[in-house]
């Protein structure tokens, strides 16, 4: 039986989201943790990630009508044009889990190694217009919008990637592929900005592996949505499902925690194995002891590992693609 998430599904699933979860995964390739991180923490909380410092944003950035429908923008220091880091924050998809707040320190981190970060916020299900197609229409909206503030803030548009963590992780996937929707998608953009590469933290790749509530934390979300199963919806499925449009033609990394049990890291793996397969550049990173949310702690042991792969992506957009076996 599937499980719906009602008001108390709500307040177990924020506990959860929000709580340490330390049981182990099956073992599977691992990225060797560099000595430098072997004294940070890890099994870190959402609640954690909060308290986290940040710099307030060089500006707010509304990219529509809606008051959820704006973005923090904080661009590094000296002359630019600046490589662009559009960051997408997680919560199952949901309202009441989680907003962009708790990508604030990462986006900060990120802004000191020289990205501008664009760390959105979007409808989600609960808001008036969000889930289909809001949620989609909002992130996708949100990164067109950096056509229109590039000149005033030095924003080099050559050199834009999207990095999203759990539900953010697919979203990020997903404006990696929207230029491949037909026409006739209700999803469908006419002139997407054009991607360098996706990061995916702990996000599914496959949402039609993602239905069941007994493999991760966001019970009926997917279904909730996109408005059904995949049986009921399956053209929903094809446009919003990264998997189903693959190969994308962008280079993507595909991180995960081996301890993560809230997006175990199975999902990811099995997403960044098709992208491979089917042709893609994809780099898949699995970081030792680590959880749910020390992908996106800057002072985690696991960040250095996350924040190299992000800089190393706009570090020149001439960089070679990887070599085989690279990060595995």
């Amino acid at each position: 039986m599937k499980r719906a998430i009602g008001t108390a599904g709500i307040a177990v699933l924020a506990l959860t989201f929000h709580s340490r979860i330390s049981l182990a995964q099956p073992a599977e390739k691992k990225a060797n943790m560099p000595e430098s991180a072997k004294q940070k923490p890890h099994g870190l909380t959402f609640q954690n990630v909060l308290q986290l410092p940040a710099s307030k944003p060089t500006a707010n950035i509304a990219y529509g009508k809606d008051k959820l429908q704006f973005s923090e923008l904080r661009v590094p220091a000296g002359k630019g044009p600046h490589p662009v880091a559009v960051l997408i924050h997680g919560g199952c998809w949901l309202a009441e889990v989680a907003d962009l707040k708790y990508f604030s320190p990462m986006a900060d981190a990120l802004a000191k190694k020289g990205l501008a970060t664009w760390n959105i916020e979007y409808r989600r299900i609960g808001d008036k217009g969000g889930g289909w197609p809001g949620t989609f229409l909002d992130v996708a909206k949100a990164t067109d919008h950096l056509r229109a503030i590039a000149k005033e803030y030095e924003l080099d548009l050559s050199r834009v990637i999207v990095v999203g963590h759990s539900a953010g992780g697919h979203l990020a996937l997903w404006l990696a592929a929207r230029a491949k929707l037909p026409p006739e998608s209700e999803l469908y953009s006419r002139d997407p900005l054009k991607i360098l590469a996706a990061v995916d933290l702990a996000g599914p790749g496959d949402l039609s592996t993602f239905t069941s509530a007994h493999t991760h934390a966001c019970g009926d979300a997917v279904n909730r949505l996109l408005g059904g199963l995949p049986k009921d919806v399956p053209e929903r499925y094809r446009d919003a499902g990264p998997i189903n449009m693959l190969p994308l033609g962008v280079r993507q990394v595909c991180i995960a925690g081996a301890k993560d049990t809230l997006v175990p890291s199975q999902h990811v793996r099995t997403y960044a194995d098709a992208a491979k397969q089917a042709g893609d550049d994809t780099r898949y990173i699995e970081v030792p002891e680590a959880g749910h949310f020390d992908l996106v702690a800057p002072n985690s042991a696991a960040w250095e590992q996350v924040e190299r792969a992000i800089v190393a992506l706009v570090s020149s957009a001439q960089r070679p693609a990887f070599k085989r076996g690279e990060g595995e």
